[in-house]
């Protein structure tokens, strides 16, 4: 079963960079692809970026360029690389995880089975 805990979080002003971690804790091949969430008080959660296990991935445009997703697949750890941080990426940050057939790294929310508990994320201007 796949387990997955965040880290990495915290507070930053407005230009900064944070990394955020995700380890898998489960059986290892039991996800084909992995994502990062995030959601803001009122707001949807929303889908930030997305890997496959053979290194697709996917991007929501408000992140491109400022935000890098990978993965060590050695170690079972995902990892979100944020630069840029603006005050909008302000949110509780969620790791996911999916196994199911798409022609991209899915970035909607009912694709991914396994969730985290999360690790907030706070930007000031």
């Amino acid at each position: 079963q796949v387990q997955l805990v965040e880290s990495g979080g915290g507070s930053v002003q407005a230009g900064g960079s944070l990394r955020l971690s995700c380890t898998d804790s489960g059986k290892n091949g039991s996800s084909w692809y992995m994502g990062w969430f995030r959601q803001a008080p009122g707001k949807e959660r929303e889908g930030v970026a997305s890997i496959t296990n053979s290194g697709r991935i996917s991007y929501a445009d408000s992140v491109k360029a400022r935000f890098t997703i990978s993965k060590d697949n050695a170690k079972n750890i995902l990892y979100l690389q944020m630069n840029s941080l603006k005050p909008e990426d302000t949110a509780m940050y969620y790791c996911a995880a999916g196994r199911d057939y798409y022609s991209a790294p899915p970035l909607f929310r009912s694709a991914f089975h396994i969730w985290g508990q999360g690790t907030q994320v706070t930007v000031s201007s």
